[in-house]
C-alpha cells in the first residue's frame, strides 16, 4: 500500500512557550516597577538605586543634672557629640531616607524619629519608629551634654565624634570610624570595624574589638589596645604607656615620651623612658632611647635596638632566623652574654672573649667598661649578632679646596 504525507500543520514547541511566558513576565516586571516607582510603595525600590533626601528634626531639649548618666543609642547615622556648661541635652537630628521621589522618602523619614526620654537615673538619646531599623534610612544626630555628664554611646552604622567632655566615656560602634578629641575622663572604644582617633585626653583608655587603624595622641593617662587591628597603630606622647595585645604581638610599654607605630611589617618605637617588654613575630623591631629594662622576643623579622646615652638597666634581646643588632655609646658599661647559632657575632667593643665556639654557633661574653654595667644578652639562630658602637657627632666637615674660577657656562631657557 501506499503511504500518504501527513498535510504540515503548524506546531509550537516548548521553547516557543517558553519565550512567550519569559516575555510577558518581563513586561510585568516593568510594568509594576514603574508603577511601585511613582507610588507611595516607591521607597522599597528606591532603597535600591534612589536617590537620598535629608529631613531636619526638631527634638525639644531636656534640663537635666549637672552629672547625668546619658545613654545616646541609634541604629544607622553620624553621631557628633560635644558638651556645654548648660545642664540640658539638646538634640538636632537630620534624617536621611533614599528614595526615587521626595513624597516616598518622606514617607519612610516620616515613620522616624529623635527623642529624650528619662530611664532610671540617667536619659537617653535614641531613634524610634515603625522604620529605625530599616537600611534605607539614617539618621544623624549632633548632641550636646552636660560636660560632666559620663557618656555611653552605641550605634550599629555611622561615625562617632565627641569633642571635650568630661565624664567617663563608652562607645560601641559596630560599623563606623570613632574620633575622640579633648576627653577629661577614661575613654573605652569596642569596635568591629573602622579606624580610632583619639587626642589629647586625660584619662586612661581602652580600645578593644576588631577594625583598621588606630591613632592615640598626646594622652594624660595610659593606651590599652586589646583586639586584632590591621593597623597601623600609631601612638605619640602617652604619659602611662601602652599596652597592645593581639595574636602575634604582646607589647607593654610603661611610658612612651615619643612615638610608637606598628604596621606593614615593622614595629617602631622612639623615646620610651620606662621599661620595654615585647613579643612579637614576623616583625622588623627597631627601638631608639629606651629608658629602662628591655625585653624584646622576635622571630623571622631582625631587631634593631640603638642607645644613644649609656643603659642603665639590664637589656635581654632573643630572636630566631633573622639578626640582632645592638648600638652603644663607647662610655658605656656593661657585661655581655651573646649566643649565636649557625651564625656570627661581630664587635666593634674590645676586650671580649669570643669562646665556647662549636662548629656554625659562637658565643661572646665578658665585661665592657669601667663601672658596673647592666646584663646584655643577646641570643639568636640563622641571623648574625653586630654590637655596634652609636656615632656621636659627625667631625667637621674639613673646608674645600678652593679651585680656579671658570667662566660660567651659559644656561639655557629651557633647563631653568
Amino acid at each position: 500500500g501506499r503511504s500518504y504525507d501527513r498535510p504540515s500543520t503548524s506546531r509550537i514547541t516548548a521553547q516557543e512557550i517558553f519565550l512567550v511566558v519569559a516575555l510577558l513576565l518581563l513586561v510585568g516586571v516593568v510594568i509594576g516597577f514603574e508603577h511601585v516607582r511613582k507610588g507611595p510603595g516607591g521607597e522599597f525600590l528606591g532603597g535600591i538605586n534612589g536617590n537620598n533626601f535629608s529631613f531636619d528634626a526638631d527634638v525639644e531639649p531636656q534640663k537635666v543634672p549637672a552629672n547625668a548618666r546619658i545613654l545616646i543609642r541609634a541604629e544607622r547615622g553620624d553621631i557628633s557629640v560635644r558638651s556645654s556648661t548648660d545642664n540640658e541635652i539638646r538634640v538636632s537630628a537630620k534624617k536621611n531616607a533614599r528614595a526615587w521621589n521626595e513624597d516616598s522618602a518622606q514617607h519612610i523619614a516620616d515613620g522616624v524619629k529623635a527623642e529624650i526620654v528619662k530611664n532610671g537615673d540617667g536619659y537617653e538619646v535614641r531613634t524610634v519608629g515603625s522604620d529605625a531599623r530599616d537600611a534605607r534610612i539614617s539618621v544623624d544626630l549632633d548632641v550636646t551634654v552636660p560636660e560632666k555628664s559620663p557618656l555611653t554611646i552605641k550605634t550599629e552604622k555611622g561615625d562617632v565624634i565627641v569633642s571635650d567632655v568630661g565624664g567617663v566615656l563608652n562607645i560601641s560602634d559596630t560599623n563606623g570610624d570613632v574620633e575622640v578629641r579633648g576627653n577629661n575622663g577614661d575613654v573605652d572604644v569596642d569596635v568591629r570595624k573602622g579606624d580610632v582617633k583619639l587626642s589629647d585626653t586625660k584619662g586612661n583608655i581602652k580600645i578593644s574589638g576588631k577594625g583598621g587603624a588606630i591613632d592615640a595622641t598626646s594622652a594624660s593617662g595610659s593606651l590599652t589596645v586589646d583586639g586584632d587591628f590591621f593597623g597601623p597603630i600609631r601612638a605619640d606622647k602617652v604619659a602611662k604607656g601602652v599596652r597592645y595585645l593581639s595574636a602575634k604581638t604582646d607589647l607593654t610599654l610603661s611610658q612612651l615620651a615619643g612615638h610608637l607605630e606598628l604596621g606593614s611589617g615593622n614595629l617602631e618605637i622612639l623615646d620610651a623612658p620606662g621599661n620595654l617588654a615585647v613579643i612579637t613575630r614576623d616583625n622588623d623591631v627597631n627601638i631608639e632611647n629606651a629608658g629602662g629594662k628591655v625585653k624584646v622576643e622576635n622571630r623571622n623579622g631582625r631587631i634593631e635596638v640603638r642607645f644613644a646615652s649609656a643603659p642603665k638597666e639590664d637589656i635581654e634581646i632573643v630572636n630566631s632566623s633573622s639578626e640582632i643588632s645592638l648600638s652603644l655609646p663607647d662610655s658605656a658599661s656593661f657585661q655581655l652574654e651573646a649566643d649565636c647559632r649557625s651564625c656570627d657575632i661581630n664587635s666593634e667593643f674590645t676586650g671580649l672573649q669570643q669562646n665556647g665556639d662549636s662548629g656554625d654557633s659562637h658565643h661572646l661574653a665578658g665585661k665592657y667598661g669601667n663601672g658596673r654595667g647592666p646584663k646584655i644578652t643577646l641570643k639568636t639562630s640563622y641571623g648574625s649578632i653586630s654590637l655596634r658602637r652609636t656615632t656621636g657627632a659627625l667631625p667637621p666637615i674639613p673646608p674645600t679646596p678652593a679651585f680656579p674660577k671658570t667662566p660660567p657656562v651659559p644656561t639655557k631657557p629651557d633647563e631653568l
